[in-house]
């Protein structure tokens, strides 16, 4: 793309709008940090998002998916669809950084980056709507509803025709563990499958000094917490990945009373299927033996989450040699698994398509892990983001051996 009297580098980007653009999607981004909102209740992120968008003549259709927002723009040249999907929904964590944007709503903020998601694609809504006359292709925005809970709001989005002709789609996660400037993708699986599970476990309370009348939920739980651990290390082929994490523990009234009831929950990783039920049937076998053993009843749940991020191998290329010509510093890499899910694996089993890393951590290391009290993002990463979802999108849009 390139008009009169722009500078544009060696992919066609407006430079001198993309410095501006980046500035914009900061006050973007800081405006939905401080006014976060829990998955599936998206309702003023939504109305925001859809209001700039009308107001830059873009198509726009409300309510996807509940909460969901889709919009159009048409090229003036002939070309494909190319979609481009960001996450809108924030996690029920408390926001401790002092910062000026902090959350402004209890216990709940964005804990994910999907505030800088959002941003970013409505920077290239707006890079779009004001280049509509060099476009080649159609563009479609999706702003996604509930990323973060089972059972996702990519099969609504789906379900409601966000995907309808859409040749291609891209999707952008601003990754903290990798520094300011690293771009990073890789063909075929990518991101694991995240179950979820929860055990409950019933015995027979009492008294703390009579425990012999008592069945205790709680000692039961505490060896599950254990045994559990033997699954991925003594059942799983050490050359497949899987992970299981328990993170809630739950029992107990009172210093001197034995707990009649435990609850633990948590989630297994896993790319394969096979290895998804190896673990479940492990797990069944552990509670089952393990409350036999103490007396107790329990129940099991396991939840099946999103199947694994799984990108095309022709459109990770594309993503891979795009990001070289266009990023211009920093490293572009081919990258490791990461046992972390997305729903964005449901767009990928419905189209070709890539989802891929842009680095946004401190150069020390010393940022804040997603789904932390502290998390946060350098927002110079939102300028190389804005320019590779502009730049991978044109590539793909006049890619005519796609066709």
């Amino acid at each position: 793309m390139k008009s009169h009297g722009e500078e544009t580098d060696a992919v066609g980007i407006d430079e001198q709008q993309l410095l501006s653009l980046h500035g914009q999607a900061v006050e973007w981004r800081r405006h939905l940090h401080k006014h976060p909102e829990l998955s599936f209740k998206e309702t003023n992120t939504a109305a925001m998002i859809a209001d700039l968008l009308e107001s830059w003549g873009l198509e726009v259709r409300r309510g996807v998916s509940g909460t969901g927002v889709v919009a159009k723009l048409k090229g003036a040249l002939p070309g494909r669809t190319v979609a481009l999907r960001a996450d809108i929904d924030a996690l029920p964590i408390h926001d401790a950084k002092d910062v000026a944007y902090a959350s402004q709503v209890p216990g709940v903020m964005h804990a994910c980056g999907h505030d800088g998601h959002t941003a970013q694609l409505l920077a290239a809504a707006k890079y779009y709507a004001d280049h509509q006359k060099e476009t080649a292709g159609t563009r479609v925005f999706l702003f996604q509803p509930g990323e973060e809970v089972l059972p996702g709001g990519a099969i609504g989005m789906i379900a409601d025709g966000a995907l309808d002709g859409v040749d291609v789609i891209y999707g952008i996660h601003l990754w903290t563990p990798l520094p300011i400037g690293t771009i990073a993708t890789r063909p075929g699986p990518l991101m694991a499958e995240p179950d979820e599970f929860e055990i409950e476990i019933r015995g027979r309370g009492g008294h703390g000094g009579l425990p012999h009348e008592a069945k205790d939920a709680l000692v039961a739980g505490a060896h599950l917490v254990v045994a559990l651990q033997t699954v991925v290390s003594r059942s799983v082929d050490p050359l497949e990945a899987a992970v299981l994490s328990i993170g809630q523990f739950r029992a107990g009234t009172a210093r001197n009373v034995i707990a009649d009831s435990c609850k633990l929950s948590g989630t297994v990783r896993s790319f394969d299927p096979r290895v998804r039920e190896l673990v479940r049937s492990r797990m069944d076998d552990i509670i089952r033996h393990a409350c036999g053993l103490h007396g107790v009843d329990y129940t099991f749940e396991f939840y099946e989450g999103y199947p694994p991020v799984v990108n095309d191998p022709h459109e990770a290329a594309r993503v891979l040699r795009v990001a070289a010509e266009a990023h211009g510093e920093g490293e572009v890499r081919e990258c490791e698994r990461i046992m972390a899910g997305e729903d964005f694996s449901y767009y990928l089993k419905e189209r070709p398509g890539c989802f891929f890393f842009v680095g946004a951590g401190r150069d020390d290391g010393s940022s804040a892990p997603h789904h932390h009290p502290g998390f946060d993002i350098d927002e110079r990463a939102l300028r190389h983001s804005i320019k590779l979802l502009i730049a991978v999108a044109d590539d793909a849009a006049t890619d005519v051996q796609q066709a």
